[in-house]
């Protein structure tokens, strides 16, 4: 499925183990999806092989998550996840991802994540490296 405004995405199913009480996916595992979604969109951007140290090197924690669960997803539902950098920022990224059902193309989830750039030995803000800026410039927006 295409989605505007995306190049990439990657699906995967809703397992037993995620469903709550209510036999919906439970609040946390959106964040979970999110993770495995951009674990395998920073792949997909061929940054690490392209730049090696200067990204591998590099350390993002999330600065704040913003989720609108528009509807909920079941046991069962084949979740396509869309992941696209939003912004580009002096030391932060902005990564927005759009949870889908994969057959009906129907979006259940928005997730808004700001990740910033650290030092990790004080935990301070760095600002993102012209080289990561430059490619991140290069990748296909959808």
């Amino acid at each position: 499925m295409t989605r505007p405004g995306f190049a990439f995405s990657t699906r995967f199913k809703v397992r037993y183990a995620e469903i709550d009480g209510q036999k919906v996916v439970f609040n946390s595992r959106y964040l979970e999806y999110a993770d495995v979604a951009v674990s395998e969109f920073w792949e997909w951007t061929g940054i690490g092989a392209a730049l090696g140290d200067a990204w591998t090197h590099t350390e993002f924690h999330v600065r704040r998550t913003e989720i609108d669960y528009l509807k909920p997803f079941v046991w069962g539902d084949t979740i396509e996840a869309f992941v696209r950098i939003a912004r580009v920022g002096g030391s932060s990224l902005t990564q927005r991802f759009e949870l889908c059902h994969a057959e009906t193309g129907a979006l259940h989830t928005v997730i808004d994540m700001v990740i910033v750039n650290v030092h990790l030995p004080t935990g301070k803000p760095l600002p993102i490296s012209d080289d990561i800026r430059a490619y991140l410039d290069t990748l296909p927006t959808g």
